[in-house]
This record gives C-alpha cells, structure tokens and sequence, in this order.
C-alpha cells in the first residue's frame, strides 16, 4: 500500500484475495490489449467484472457498514419528498415507474411507501439493475418494509425496447466509467493504464479521434487532465430511444460543462471512496472501493436531447426538495417529540445545505410527449445556464 493510502483501513485476509483476483483479470486485460488499456476499460472492470467487480460483488457498499451513503440511505425524507414529484407525473395518465440502479432499494422502499399514502401506486415498478449482489439485496429490503406491494416489482438486467411512465436514477450517471484525457500544448493523450513493476500506472497515448471531437468542444487550457463520460452519454441516447411517453429524472452530483471544465479544476473530478474515506487513487485494491467522477450535465442534456428528449428542469437538489414540499413532509413529525425530530431535522439539513449535499447534487430532467410544468423545479430552475 502506498503512502498515500496508508491510513486507509486495512481490508481482512478474503477481501485481499478478491483484490488479488480482480488485479490478475485486469492485468489479463492488459495484457490482451498489448500492454495498455484505457482508464475506462479499467474503471468497468474494477466496477462490473462479473462476480468480482465492486458492484458485481458481495462487500456491503451503502450505509454506515459500507464505503459511502447516498441520500435514500440517509433519510426517507429524500424518497418520501422526492415521491411528491414523482406523484404528480403518474396523475397525469402514466402508470409505470422504471427505476435505474436500486443500490439497497431504500430508495425504491421509500418510494412505494409514500406513493401509496398519497393514494398514487404505479401498477409496476421495474428496477434496472445489473449486480445480482444489490438485486437481492434490494429484493430484500422491499419484502420487510412494503412485502404487500412486492408483487408490483419486477427486476430487469436491461432496458426495455419501450417504456412509458417515470424513470428516476439517483447516483447511477457518476458511476458510469469515463475516459480520462490530458491537453498538452498541440497534442491531446488519452491516459490509460499498464502493469509495470507489479503494480498499475497510468500510461498516454494519443486519443482517439472521437475523444479529439469532444475535446475541440471544450476549448481546454494547455497541461489540463479530465474526464469525458462517454458511457452515460450513450446511456441517455438509449434511454431516448426507449422513453415513448413520461419523464426521466437523475439526482447526482456534477456541474455544467463550463463548471465542470473550468480552468482551475485542472487535475479532473476522479475520487474514489473506501470506508467512507476519499481517495484519489483507482489503484487501491480494485474491487473493494468505489471508483465515480462527477457528472457534466451539459454533456448529458446534449446526448439526450440529441435522442428526442426534451430538457425539462434542472436545478440544485435543495431546490427540488423544497419545491417538492420536504419541509412540510418534515413536519408531520411533532417537534415536540425531540427524540424522533431531532434525527430528521439533522437528515434533512444534509440533504439540503450547501455544506453537504444540497449544492453539489444537481436534479436534472428530461420529458418526451409531457408538456406540463414540473413541481420540483418550479424555483430556482437553472436549465439555462446548460
């Protein structure tokens, strides 16, 4: 382990032998490609190699056991506010939800609770989820909190040729692998890795003509390294072509693409997370910590309106949930009853302060054949500044 990551926690002897086992596979990888393999080959494999990548894996991921903990394992306030939205979208005539990368189902659980308070159930709720480890888990989840809505549940490893309805994915565009490139003054290199001296090391080459396109768009500065996420970019030209009626709706953390390349974020937005510790080396036990890079939502907005989508909203995640009424879910918890208060009003000051997680993640939606205003975007509505 090298310095920088010395003061990590140290994985048990079984997590270390998963590791390994993933290092020989990637390392197999590269020695298929003669010796070098881009960033993004590696960030699919250390995250979705069958039975040994991060998410394909059984090591716990979300919550306080695992290495990070997204805003549905924070609170149900987060699903409970968000299912206000969600709920106005099915009263105009749609009856489906689809959702993308469940994690524990907290989410999908929180969801179904309030939908069914508000009298609001879809007839199905389909989760796309490629990692048998968090299917079952999420499966789980469901059977003890809404086991009388279970049937309405259905698992695809897929997307469907077609879908109409509401489509949510919370944290799933910052995990999709990225390209990582560096402008050099009249050149841009593609940095992927090789296996040298018994350990990987990031190695350049020049990039590919597609990666030169998107460059050229940027208008970068000299000895500047970042990311391009070509993955969720084609991501949301599927889901363009498979959306026929509704509205699809990402929560995830990133910036416009002129934030997000900004001229003093010249060492990328790469971060791994391990023991709800950060780092920023991807080469720390690959398989055992999670590997993510912001999301530049320009990018995203530019691949699915491209694919017929129409950009419906886009703002900061404390907007939305004020939009959509968390203060007033908040309190039909009596603040006389500090015991039970005073933990939601500590969850829903995370998800909502600039300091935590109110500013940094964003809600961005797209609609096809649904022209009605959305509640979640009602103020403070920043679409244009994409």
């Amino acid at each position: 382990m090298n310095s920088l990551n010395s003061e990590l926690p140290s994985p048990d002897a079984n997590a270390l032998a998963h590791s390994q086992q993933l290092t020989d596979r990637i390392r197999e990888a590269i020695a298929a490609g003669s010796g070098w393999i881009s960033f993004e080959r590696y960030m699919d494999l250390a995250l979705y190699a069958p039975g040994l990548g991060y998410y394909s894996a059984g090591a716990r991921k979300l919550g306080a056991a695992g290495d990070f903990t997204t805003a549905p394992e924070l609170s149900d306030l987060f699903g409970h506010t968000l299912a206000q939205q969600v709920a106005e979208i099915l009263g105009e005539g749609l009856t489906e939800i689809l959702e993308v990368g469940t994690g524990s189902g907290a989410l999908a659980a929180s969801l179904l609770e309030e939908l069914e308070r508000l009298d609001a159930l879809p007839t199905r709720y389909l989760i796309l989820e490629l990692s048998a480890d968090l299917r079952e888990r999420s499966r789980d989840t469901l059977a003890a909190r809404v086991p009388h809505l279970l049937e309405r549940v259905a698992w695809l490893n897929q997307l469907p040729p077609s879908f109409s309805g509401v489509v949510l994915g919370n944290e799933v565009l910052d995990a999709m692998p990225v390209h990582l490139i560096q402008k050099n003054p009249g050149s841009t290199d593609e940095i992927g890795v090789e296996f040298s001296d018994g350990e990987f090391r990031f190695a350049h080459r020049p990039a590919s003509e597609v990666l030169l396109q998107t460059v050229a768009t940027l208008h970068l500065p000299d000895n500047y390294r970042s990311e391009i996420g070509l993955a969720a970019e084609g991501f949301m030209r599927s889901l363009g072509a498979c959306l026929t009626k509704g509205v699809a709706i990402f929560i995830d953390y990133g910036f416009s693409s002129d934030e997000y390349y900004h001229p003093q974020r010249n060492e990328g937005t790469l971060m791994c997370h391990y023991r709800h510790r950060a780092n920023i080396d991807p080469f720390f036990l690959p398989g055992l910590q999670d590997i993510t890079a912001h999301v530049d939502f320009s990018a995203i907005t530019k691949a699915a309106t491209g694919a017929g989508l129409q950009l419906a909203g886009f703002t900061t995640q404390a907007n939305f949930l004020i939009n959509c009424g968390i203060t007033e879910i908040l309190s039909r918890m009596p603040a006389s009853d500090p015991l039970r208060y005073l933990p939601l009003s500590n969850q829903a000051n995370r998800l909502l302060s600039p300091a935590e997680m109110g500013d940094l993640f964003k809600v961005i939606a797209f609609a096809r054949d649904f022209d009605n205003p959305l509640l979640g975007f009602a103020r403070g509505n920043r679409q244009h500044t994409l």
